[in-house]
């Protein structure tokens, strides 16, 4: 192999290290060794390059790593006003004190769906949405709706997919992405996690191209079918409104 492919190769996997703590604050070397399937001497010298850099930094006494400052500077520069995630905050917030649950933002990237803005409830039992945490897209109500209201193509490549579920119809999941057209949001309950319901409206940008999916999420004794029926109008147009917000 030559010495272009042996970089892009070790880029490739401090990347894959970097993206660990997506779901973690902090982690081992044996804990991050596992993660990417990498013997603990090929991580523990990516690692040191990564902080080295200021990307990771590690706690002398628990031996952990965990995401450095330099990131925090890169992030800073990001351009918040294309940002769906920045924009809709206050909205997001303003929903949330309406409905009482958590309210989230999803996007489609390939098969899966990433939540990048969340509110949290301010009820003691509530559901917590970690930001950055990707989910199936053939299974909850934002998945229905990025799939129901996206284009053509990526219909095609979910339902073409060798990692749909064996215990998943698609014929049944076609039916609801039918129902959610024709409703305008979708519901689940408990289909990706126990005790757990959720509510979800299209937000359409400009063209009435598809941006993301609102939610709101809960408990499912709190959130029943009845209560999602009751707030379909409201999330609908707190979706429509932001809409009229992006570019």
């Amino acid at each position: 192999m030559d010495d272009s492919k042996l970089t892009v190769r070790s880029v490739e996997r401090a990347l894959d290290i970097l993206l660990c703590f997506t779901d973690a604050s902090d982690l081992t070397l044996t804990e991050l060794s596992g993660r990417v399937g990498l013997h603990k001497s090929t991580v523990h010298r990516l690692l040191a390059s990564l902080e080295g850099k200021g990307f990771v930094m590690r706690d002398a006494g628990t031996e952990k790593y965990r995401l450095g400052y330099r990131l925090w500077e890169l992030s800073a520069n990001l351009s918040q006003s294309d940002d769906p995630g920045q924009i809709l905050l206050a909205d997001m917030e303003h929903l949330r004190d309406q409905i009482g649950e958590t309210i989230s933002l999803y996007v489609q990237d390939g098969l899966e769906r990433v939540r990048i803005q969340a509110v949290q409830s301010n009820q003691p039992i509530r559901r917590v949405a970690p930001v950055g945490a990707r989910m199936p897209l053939y299974v909850g109500a934002s998945s229905k709706v990025l799939v129901a209201f996206a284009e053509p193509a990526v219909q095609e490549l979910l339902h073409a997919s060798a990692d749909w579920p064996p215990g998943l119809s698609r014929e049944a999941f076609l039916q609801q992405l039918g129902e959610t057209r024709r409703l305008g949001y979708a519901t689940s309950v408990e289909e990706r996690e126990p005790g757990a319901a959720a509510l979800a409206a299209p937000i359409l940008g400009r063209g009435g191209k598809l941006v993301a999916a609102l939610a709101v999420s809960g408990p499912a004794n709190r959130l029943t079918l009845e209560k999602m029926q009751e707030h379909g109008p409201l999330i609908m147009e707190a979706a429509r409104r932001m809409g009229t917000m992006l570019k």
